[in-house]
This record gives C-alpha cells, structure tokens and sequence, in this order.
C-alpha cells in the first residue's frame, strides 16, 4: 500500500471509531475511561510483543510500529471497550457473548478484508489463533473495571466516613 493511501487508512482507522464516542454519553466516558486507557496501553504491549513473535506482517516497505500497529492500537480499541462496557457492563455474560461476536468477526471477516486489501496479513498466526489472542483481553477489561469501580466504591465511602468523622467531632 502507497504511503498516502496508509496515511488515510491510518487516519480514518483512527477518525471514525472516536467519533462515535460522541454519542455515548459523558456520564459512560468517565465511568469507562480509566478501562480504556489501561487497554490502549496493554494493547500496545501486545501488539510490540506480536510484532518481535511475527505474528503478522504490514504490506509496503515501511516496516514502521508508528505506521502499521498503533494506529489500531489507538484507533479501535478504547472506542469499542468503551460501547461494549457501556452496553453490557454488569451482565458478564452478557460482556463476553459481545466480545466474542465482535473479536470474531474481526479476526475472520476484517482480517481477510485487510489482507486482500494489501495491508496487513498473519503469519505464524492462524484465524483461531488470532481471535484468542484478540479476546483474552475482554476477561481482563472486565475484571479492571471491575476493579476500578470497586476502589472508587471504597475512595468514596472512607471519604464519607472521615466526613461524617470530622463533623461529628466538631459539634
């Protein structure tokens, strides 16, 4: 793929999921960003750990991370983490069905369309690998949102306490 075509690849791959974040609400972004910026960054990590393994390969001579892995890794990622939480968050079934149909259909329908569009193909990964490496990480999400809302829980009700604390001892 020419530079120019990945360029706009790259930047729609990033565009377009954040807009749709838009409409989900500020109440939902706040409850859900810290879960999304912790998979931003593992992502990361996975996805430089899959490229020294050569788990795949980008089409052109550019064999750049800054071009070829981050943006899905900054693009897809937080965006999609963000609707699935907000749409199944509380009901763990729920979250994994979700997850499952969307790692899916990303490693069987998209990849393909990816490699057939010359931009990036799997090597010593086949499809059903693929998807297990993808959505091992939906257990993770959940249990740090999980985490997370649990330590905010806590944060709020010692600070209530020492509230209640200190008035108390000044009446």
């Amino acid at each position: 793929m020419k530079l120019n075509k990945k360029f706009i690849f790259n930047m729609v791959l990033i565009i377009f999921p954040w807009l749709s974040v838009l409409f989900i609400g500020k109440r939902s972004f706040k409850r859900f960003s810290f879960t999304g910026i912790f998979i931003i960054v593992f992502e990361i990590l996975n996805h430089m750990y899959g490229k020294k393994r050569k788990w795949w390969t980008f089409y052109g001579r550019s064999n750049s991370f800054l071009l070829n892995e981050l943006p899905f890794s900054i693009g897809p990622y937080m965006p999609v983490t963000l609707w699935l939480l907000k749409l199944s968050y509380g009901n763990f079934k729920k979250f994994i069905l979700l997850n499952a149909i969307f790692d899916g259909i990303f490693a069987a329908v998209v990849m393909k369309i990816l490699k057939a569009m010359k931009i990036i193909r799997l090597n010593n990964l086949n499809t059903l690998q693929f998807f297990f490496y993808i959505h091992y990480k939906a257990y993770l999400l959940y249990g740090i949102q999980y985490w997370y809302e649990n330590m905010k829980d806590r944060h709020i009700y010692l600070l209530r306490h020492k509230w209640l604390h200190f008035t108390t001892r000044m009446r």
